[in-house]
């Protein structure tokens, strides 16, 4: 199954106290390169995060933004402890008036010393707020992989198509090779006439070069070679999983095999076709770079 490296998810939950709400992005890279914005009280979850993304969105540039949202009327998770601030209050009041110090901001310093403030155990609850946020957190994959998918068909029938367009091109150029040989053919033996007519004449050494001139012309293994990729790509396109990376490998070398029948055909007809062959060819390249 192909599938794309772009991608988005989004998902929304909520219990009686908190909402959730998790949005993914996901672009094309080499790996998976992922970037957070957690909420600070749940910063520590980063490990797990990226351990949950990797396990389905294998590869790509990742962003993750998870938001929450008090519902209803918060409750403080803090508490004074008043025993202490009474005693802390009294001593203090007791000292100021016998050493005649003033009075007025007693209860201010009273609020700073130590240990009046004692933090609620509320690890149960942050349990279950990880919880909602972990639920969340794999819908939102979930979605942004069925996006991923829906994008793969597609990218999945481009290729195809502009590979389908090389082998019809590659097709003309079969059709059109037999006229590039005669044509070349005509131009050698035109050639002929003048040059058995020098005296300096070496039939051996015309011989010689004329078989490594017509081997250096004949683009016949370039175009079964070509063929075996392009039927390559297709196989690697319909059949494998998260083909990208050999999907790239294989365009390459559709491109050698392009170049080169360019370069030996030496023929103006054979050059236009391996023009839109390349055009098509750049298609491939630019798109697969998004596969999975």
């Amino acid at each position: 199954m192909i599938k794309s490296m772009t991608g988005f998810g989004s998902a929304k939950l909520a219990n009686d106290r908190l909402e959730v709400v998790v949005e993914i992005k996901s672009l094309n890279s080499k790996s998976l390169d992922t970037s957070f914005r957690l909420p600070r009280s749940f910063s520590d979850k980063e490990h797990e995060v990226r351990h949950i993304l990797s396990q389905v969105l294998e590869r790509g540039k990742v962003n993750v933004s998870i938001e929450l949202q008090s519902v209803g009327e918060k409750k403080s998770r803090l508490n004074i402890n008043r025993t202490l601030v009474k005693a802390y209050f009294d001593e203090l009041n007791s000292l100021a008036g016998e050493i005649g110090a003033s009075q007025q901001d007693i209860f201010r310093l009273v609020l700073q010393m130590p240990d009046i403030y004692n933090q609620e155990d509320n690890s149960e609850q942050n349990e279950q707020d990880w919880q909602l946020i972990r639920q969340a957190l794999q819908e939102a994959i979930q979605a942004c992989n069925e996006f991923r998918i829906t994008e793969g068909k597609e990218l999945a029938g481009n290729l195809a198509s502009y590979i389908e367009k090389i082998r019809l091109l590659l097709g003309q150029v079969d059709t059109y090779d037999p006229q590039r040989l005669e044509n070349i053919r005509n131009r050698i033996t035109s050639h002929i006439a003048e040059v058995v007519t020098d005296e300096h004449f070496d039939k051996n050494r015309f011989e010689q070069e004329m078989i490594y001139y017509i081997e250096k012309l004949d683009i016949s293994e370039e175009k079964v070679r070509l063929r075996v990729h392009l039927d390559y790509f297709t196989e690697v396109l319909t059949k494998e999983d998260s083909p990208g990376k050999k999907l790239n490998f294989i365009s390459q070398e559709i491109g050698r095999e392009i170049n080169t029948i360019g370069s030996k055909a030496n023929d103006a007809q054979i050059q236009r076709y391996v023009i839109d062959m390349k055009e098509e060819l750049e298609k491939i390249k630019e798109q697969s770079l998004n596969i999975l």
